[in-house]
Formats: C-alpha cells, sequence, structure tokens
C-alpha cells in the first residue's frame, strides 16, 4: 500500500488526514485478516516517527524520509516523489526478491510512485483515486482554489497505467471514464465500508459523557476544516434558523468536530464568522478525536450535517448512520450512496443556506420523523462492512495479477 502525503496513522479530521487514512488502516487491517500480508508506506513527518509501527497482526507502517519533516503542504510534495520511491526500493531490498505481489497506491501522488515500484517489480498496480482534480474543479467552493494543472496530468497519467482503478462508487467509475478515458474493463467499483464494532447507537450515554442534555438539538459537522467540505454553509444555514426562530436558541449545539486543513476556512475563521452571525454561543469548536471518541459525537447526534461540495464517498455520513444518527447531506458525489435519501437521511441540492436552513428546521420539527430515520440509518450502514470490502478488493488484487502477468495467476496468500 502507497500512502504518501497522509500516514493512516493521523487522527482524521485535521492536516490533510481524512476518509483516506480510514480507508487505507481499515481495509489493511481486514486484508491482513484474511492472510494477505499489508506493508503501508507512507512520508515521515516527524522525527520522532518509528520508522516501523505494526498496527495489526499482518500490517506494517513504513514512515520513510522523503524531504523534510515539516514546512511541506501537499502541493509541495511532487518534488518528493523521486526520495520516496528511492526510500521504498531500499526498504524492499533488504528483503529476498519476490516480497511484494501487487502495489496498491491512493491518491494520485502515491499512484506516481506506484508506476515506478510496479515496473521495477514486475507486478500489476492497483490505484485507487479518492478524489480527482477535474471533479473537484468542476465543483469548488467559494474562494477555494482550484487543484493545479500538474495534477491532472499525473492523475491522466497513472489512470493510463494501472492495471485496475478501484471506485467508491459508479458514478467514480463513469468520470474516471469520462473525464480521464479510463478503460472501462479495468474498473471495479468497491463501496467502502464501516467499524461497526465502534460505530454503534447510544444516545443517552453519549450524551452524558460529552456535557450534552437530553433535550438538546445537537447538529455535528465532522471532518477537516476547509472550504471543500462546506461548514461555513452550516454556520449561515443555522443563523438563518434562529433569526427565523430565536426560540431554539437555547437548545440548539453546533459542534465542529476537526481541525485546519490546506486553504480557505480554519477554526478561527469560522469562529469570526459565527461571531459576524451571532451565532457563537451555540457552535462548539472540537479538535480532532479518536475513532471511539467521534463514534460518541455522532450517536450524541441529532443530526449529522454534510454539506461538502464533493465527496468520493463520504465516510461521515455512513459512519453517523451506523450509530443511528440520520444525515443532511448535500447531494453530491458519493453521498448519494452513503444516504439513502428519504429513508435514513435528506440530500440537499445546492450548498444555499436558505435551502438547508429549510430542511434543518423541517427535521428539528419532527421528532418521530428523525427517530424512523435514525433506525433505518442503522440497517442500511450494517450492509456496509470492511469485510465485504477487503473481499471484493482481494479479489481485485487475484484479477490484477492475471492482467499482469499474462494470464499466469500468482497467489496473493
Amino acid at each position: 500500500m502507497l500512502s504518501l502525503h497522509t500516514s493512516p496513522l493521523d487522527p482524521p479530521g485535521s492536516g490533510d488526514a481524512g476518509g483516506m487514512n480510514v480507508y487505507v488502516l481499515e481495509l489493511s487491517r481486514r486484508l491482513a485478516a484474511s492472510g494477505v500480508e499489508v506493508d503501508v508506506f507512507t512520508r515521515a513527518t516527524s522525527s520522532q516517527q518509528p520508522p516501523e509501527v505494526q498496527v495489526a497482526p499482518g500490517v506494517t507502517v513504513r514512515s520513510v524520509v522523503a524531504g523534510p519533516f515539516e514546512g511541506l503542504a501537499k502541493s509541495d510534495l511532487p518534488g518528493q516523489l523521486c526520495p520516496f520511491v528511492r526510500e521504498v526500493l531500499r526498504v524492499e531490498a533488504a528483503y529476498p526478491s519476490g516480497r511484494y505481489d501487487v502495489v496498491h497506491s491512493h491518491y494520485w501522488l502515491s499512484g506516481q510512485v506506484g508506476t515506478v515500484l510496479a515496473d521495477r517489480w514486475g507486478i500489476p498496480l492497483v490505484h485507487a483515486m479518492h478524489t480527482m482534480a477535474k471533479v473537484k474543479n468542476s465543483l469548488l467552493a467559494d474562494d477555494d482554489e482550484p487543484e493545479p494543472y500538474g495534477r491532472v496530468v499525473g492523475e491522466e497519467q497513472v489512470v493510463a497505467v494501472a492495471d485496475l482503478l478501484v471506485a467508491n462508487t459508479d458514478q467514480e467509475a463513469s468520470d474516471l471514464v469520462e473525464l480521464y478515458d479510463a478503460d472501462p474493463a479495468a474498473v471495479r467499483v468497491i463501496h467502502p465500508g464501516v467499524d461497526l464494532e465502534v460505530f454503534v447507537p447510544g444516545r443517552a450515554a453519549a450524551r452524558r459523557a460529552l456535557g450534552l442534555g437530553s433535550d438538546d438539538l445537537v447538529v455535528t459537522f465532522a471532518g477537516r476544516i476547509q472550504a471543500l467540505k462546506g461548514p461555513g454553509v452550516l454556520l449561515r444555514a443555522a443563523a438563518s434558523l434562529l433569526a427565523e426562530r430565536p426560540g431554539l436558541r437555547g437548545r440548539l449545539v453546533l459542534p465542529l468536530v476537526g481541525g485546519t486543513s490546506g486553504p480557505g476556512e480554519s477554526p478561527d475563521a469560522l469562529a469570526s464568522l459565527a461571531g459576524g452571525l451571532g451565532i457563537a454561543d451555540v457552535v462548539r469548536f472540537v479538535p480532532p478525536v479518536t475513532q471511539p471518541e467521534l463514534a460518541r459525537w455522532y450517536a450524541a447526534s441529532t443530526l449529522v450535517c454534510v454539506p461538502s461540495y464533493n465527496e468520493s464517498f463520504g465516510l461521515v455520513a455512513l459512519e453517523a448512520q451506523a450509530c443511528g444518527t440520520p444525515v443532511l447531506a448535500a447531494r453530491v458525489g458519493g453521498l448519494e450512496v452513503a444516504v439513502d435519501d428519504g429513508r435514513t437521511g435528506v440530500l440537499v441540492d445546492g450548498h444555499e443556506p436558505a435551502d438547508w436552513a429549510r430542511r434543518l428546521g423541517d427535521l428539528l420539527d419532527r421528532p418521530e420523523q428523525l427517530a424512523v430515520l435514525g433506525r433505518r440509518a442503522v440497517r442500511h450502514a450494517q450492509s456496509f462492512s470492511w469485510e465485504r470490502t477487503a473481499d471484493l478488493t482481494r479479489s481485485v488484487y487475484g484479477e490484477a495479477q492475471m492482467r499482469g502477468t499474462g494470464g499466469r495467476l500468482v497467489s496473493v496468500s
């Protein structure tokens, strides 16, 4: 596994850590449980990081030095691809020949590395985009910066070379074919999963642990604080709702769980926005938390809002539903799969705060409907498991080996 720009050991919700971190770690664990040994290579960002961490039997995260530990933004990382390749090759050279059977790269930077490693080792490359520049640039938030042309070219190169491409949804598969000229026969759709042992219902206990009142209306945002994720949409919607219905002020609580990531909004900027909107008293800024703590916030919530401008899937929505909490989400990308519109939550067209305020108010007015949505949400989330994701991914590895070895299947176990 290659996850160059973000380590699966980093807590989601800050820096570049998010759903992809969860994806890589959980998939690796389930693959290892099925007999596939996994080494995850990532770039070291601290001199205190150990070069190897075994996070589960059969799963080792290897942090290699490629450039300075600090001071590099994600946009600077293309200049460190060669050092990263060199260090991964050095690790592999310490083992007998043939250690690896498949390279599975995540995000375009890792894909660029993966093309070199797969050629060097004579093994297939499986690639997962997670996000795509052409899609992001067509759905930019206000004041968000477009992805550079260099990334577009880099993605096109990886798509052209990879033996197989893994897409989270049918829409992502269509985008790969229509926007990147991917061979339809080389694209496989595999939905991400959710940890059904961590993300479980339990509102009363969660609210007691978090100091929330039983009658509070808790509307939670969870994720990186950046314009792409749309936290400002939620704040403006809440301000509009409170302006129309000031009686809700004593009960409404808006936790924003996550940290700064890239350009655009930040906790300080959002705090200023909340103050300017006159809703600073209802907003709570919560720094990135562990998965069990995040599950507690989901379970404690009346609603979880996902107002993103683009999501390749939207694990936040799936995790919240596993906790029995309905989701109010933008009708974009993978959220149309993660949320069963009208049954486990509500999808909103566009990002106009007035539209979000109206939908938010309608749901908060109907506690009985929320309870029904919550029960359905649990059942919906249970149809997504990391074990199923791993089983399908392992099948893709075998297929990629057949394609890459002229039909000669090599065991991955």
